[in-house]
């Protein structure tokens, strides 16, 4: 339950932010598979459902908000190949790890908003990863090469997105392995 405006604004903007992501990934993931890259594909696609993960933490900690909201959020435009899409997730991955979760996360902790702490938190961690793992990506491809991996795992609870292995638990939340949605296996 949120008590403050601050607080539930920020889980607003997320849930707009992270929604809008969700969705740019699945267009970009087609792209990718159109022009020959799989697996990038497959990365896509399972970044786009730690997105929607983040974006279902982030309504139900806004459990005791109803009514209409105008929802401003930060947002990546555009489809081009699946190198500059790969830099567009880039981009939208470290803004949010270095300006938007940080400054969320925080006006949280001031305002004691445990749901709220938590979600920040998780899809900070997870952001941090898909950061990385597009960074990857986007190298094979400007070298012509398809991403190397078998299968990418998501946690269903917080959005931890690992390759080609499934924990015996989260590292990120501590759910069992049976939490780990699989995509591309």
């Amino acid at each position: 339950m949120v008590e403050n405006d601050q607080t539930a604004q920020n889980l607003r903007s997320a849930f707009g932010g992270e929604s809008q992501a969700y969705q740019r990934y699945v267009v970009w993931g087609d792209k990718a598979e159109e022009e020959d890259f799989p697996n990038v594909a497959t990365l896509f696609r399972a970044i786009a459902y730690a997105e929607q993960v983040h974006a279902g933490n982030h309504f139900t900690a806004m459990e005791n908000a109803d009514g209409d909201y105008l929802v401003a959020s930060g947002a990546v435009f555009g489809l081009s190949d699946t190198a500059e899409n790969l830099a567009g997730a880039i981009a939208g991955e470290e803004h949010e790890i270095k300006q938007m979760y940080p400054s969320y996360k925080a006006v949280a902790q001031n305002q004691d908003e445990y749901d709220a702490i938590k979600t920040f938190n998780y899809a900070l961690q997870a952001e941090k990863i898909h950061a990385e793992l597009y960074s990857e990506a986007r190298e094979a491809v400007q070298a012509g090469n398809d991403f190397d991996l078998e299968y990418t795992a998501v946690c269903s609870t917080c959005g931890h997105t690992i390759l080609d292995e499934v924990p015996d638990y989260c590292p990120v939340c501590g759910e069992p392995s049976e939490q780990y949605e699989v995509f591309g296996r």
